[in-house]
């Protein structure tokens, strides 16, 4: 069947959305929901109504589904209204502002039963999916341990326009690094306990420009991370995985290196060190085996719809759930505690 996406918010990633359901003969966009004048052109050039909030979307009919690309002090509010009106929903990251409003809404899509993904579209990506695939096949043997960055220069204009982001709530922990956690806990499971110390010292707003951070995980396995959006490097996520077309490639770069005692995979070019033998492994000797895997290209955001259209059919369970959302805000929470008081934060 064709479903039915309305898409409430027109901001840059709901932008991304409109334009994936219009190219897939799969999905109709029903609807757009942005009380932003600026949302008309849009509604205008799809052909489609546009309401100021989901009220008046319910009172004119419900689409099939939703995908919510709000705010994200909205998400809870928004996202309660549509799974009270029985929609399936992709609910952008983060899946709350808050972990209490995260809270509240499993608590209420636990006793609906609501269908909900939560929009970390790295998840559906071949280069994650790939990087998951090494782990759990034994080929790295234990994990030991994860380093990761996050390094780039946001240019000297994001801010003012939009000043919020020099405040804090506005710095590349509370904004960005809710990607790098998700995927680290896809690698190597929940996050136990979490050390950060950050710096606003490069660009001296009331927020952080840079931020280090120490993961110990539930499986013993240990990371760390660093991430900075004041730093001319090209190691991060966007810059390396070559996922997002708006931002310049280096493909011979990397942004995470896993370390087992098999050997090791740094992604995402997908270098892959091992010893075949494991009773004769030494830094004396050379890996036996040295290899470059392939990974196709494709869009992750195709293929978290193609997955989101899926939960809708009830064909398939969210990859991404409310709980992995929620726990992934709880990180993010701790890491911004642990810097302001200067010591380990415990997650639960």
């Amino acid at each position: 069947m064709t479903i039915r996406i309305a898409v409430a918010g027109a901001g840059l990633i709901g932008k991304d959305h409109l334009a994936r359901i219009d190219a897939d003969a799969d999905f109709t966009l029903a609807s757009i929901v942005d009380p932003a004048a600026a949302a008309r052109e849009l509604a205008d050039r799809y052909g489609v109504p546009l309401y100021p909030d989901l009220d008046a979307m319910f009172a004119a009919g419900a689409p099939d589904a939703l995908i919510i690309a709000t705010p994200n002090q909205l998400h809870e509010v928004q996202a309660t209204q549509a799974i009270e009106a029985g929609l399936p929903i992709l609910l952008e990251k983060p899946a709350t502002d808050t972990i209490e409003a995260g809270e509240r809404l499993q608590a209420r899509a636990d006793e609906l039963g609501a269908r909900i993904l939560v929009g970390h579209h790295r998840t559906h990506g071949a280069i994650m999916r790939m990087a998951r695939d090494v782990v759990t096949s034994g080929r790295l043997g234990d994990l030991v341990a994860i380093s990761g960055t996050a390094l780039y220069y946001k240019p000297d204009d994001y801010f003012p326009a939009a000043p919020w982001r020099t405040q804090p709530g506005g710095g590349p922990v509370r904004i960005n690094i809710i990607h790098e956690v998700h995927n680290f806990r896809l690698l190597c499971g929940d996050i136990a306990r979490v050390e950060a110390v950050t710096s606003n010292r490069t660009r001296g707003f009331a927020v952080e420009d840079t931020a280090a951070i120490i993961f110990t995980f539930a499986s013993g396995v240990l990371g760390t991370f660093v991430i900075s959006d004041a730093a001319g490097s090209p190691r991060s996520w966007e810059q390396t995985a070559g996922e997002m077309p708006a931002f310049d490639p280096h493909p011979d770069q990397d942004c995470y290196h896993l370390a087992g005692t098999f050997g090791s995979l740094s992604v995402p070019t997908m270098q892959l060190f091992s010893y075949a033998q494991p009773d004769d492994r030494s830094w004396w000797k050379p890996f036996s085996a040295v290899e470059r895997l392939e990974v196709p290209l494709v869009d992750p955001l195709v293929e978290q719809l193609k997955h989101f259209g899926a939960v809708v059919r009830r064909e398939a369970e969210p990859l991404v759930t409310l709980r992995d959302g929620l726990q992934n805000v709880k990180v993010v929470e701790a890491i911004l505690e642990s810097a302001e008081r200067g010591r380990p934060v415990e997650i639960s």
